[in-house]
C-alpha cells in the first residue's frame, strides 16, 4: 500500500495531510467523524469540523516547502501565478453549511518535495470525492488506502483521462 500521495500520509492507522512532526507546524487528521486541525504541540485539535458541514472542500500544495513562504507568494505572482505558493499554498478549503461560509486553514509542508503528478492526483482525489458527495469517505482509513493505492499506480501523464480514472476509482470504492 502505498505510504502517501503529495502531502496525504499514512501515520500509524490514520491519514494525515501536512506534517504532524514540524515544529511550530500544523496538520489535519482525517477520521471517520471528519477533519481535525492539529498544531505541533496542543494537547487537544485546535478544530473539528464534521464531514457533513461540508459541500465542497479541495486541497492546494506547493511542490517545496519553501514555496509556501511570503517572498514566495509574491515571486509566484510576478512569475504568473501558474503555480501554488505562498502561506495559503498548503492549504485545505471548503464550503460549510449551515450556515454556509468559505471556509479555510494552512497546514505545515513535509521536508520532503511533493512530484507533480502526486500534487495533480491528491487535487483531484479530493475533487472527485468531492463531487460523489463522498467526503465521508476521506475518514475511512481503508477506503483511503484503496484508493491511494490505486491513484498512485495510474500513469502519470497530464491529461483530461487521469481526471476520470480518478472519478472512476472513487465510484469502484464505492461512496
Amino acid at each position: 500500500m502505498a505510504e502517501h500521495l503529495g502531502p496525504l500520509e499514512l501515520v500509524g492507522d490514520r491519514w494525515i495531510i501536512g506534517d504532524p512532526k514540524r515544529v511550530g507546524g500544523s496538520c489535519f487528521v482525517l477520521t471517520a467523524e471528519g477533519m481535525e486541525h492539529h498544531e505541533a504541540g496542543a494537547l487537544g485539535p485546535r478544530a473539528v469540523i464534521p464531514w457533513s458541514k461540508f459541500v465542497e472542500l479541495q486541497i492546494r500544495a506547493t511542490f517545496r516547502a519553501r514555496h509556501a513562504t511570503r517572498t514566495m507568494d509574491v515571486l509566484g505572482t510576478l512569475g504568473g501565478g501558474y503555480l501554488e505558493t505562498g502561506p495559503s499554498g498548503c492549504s485545505v478549503s471548503g464550503i460549510l453549511r449551515h450556515p454556509y461560509e468559505l471556509w479555510s486553514a494552512n497546514y505545515t509542508h513535509h521536508e520532503r518535495p511533493y512530484t507533480g503528478s502526486h500534487v495533480l492526483l491528491v487535487k483531484s482525489l479530493f475533487r472527485k470525492t468531492s463531487e460523489a458527495r463522498a467526503l465521508h469517505r476521506l475518514g475511512d482509513a481503508e477506503w483511503l488506502g484503496s484508493a491511494v493505492a490505486r491513484i498512485v499506480s495510474l500513469p502519470t501523464w497530464w491529461g483530461p483521462g487521469l481526471s476520470r480514472q480518478v472519478s472512476e476509482i472513487v465510484e469502484d470504492l464505492g461512496t
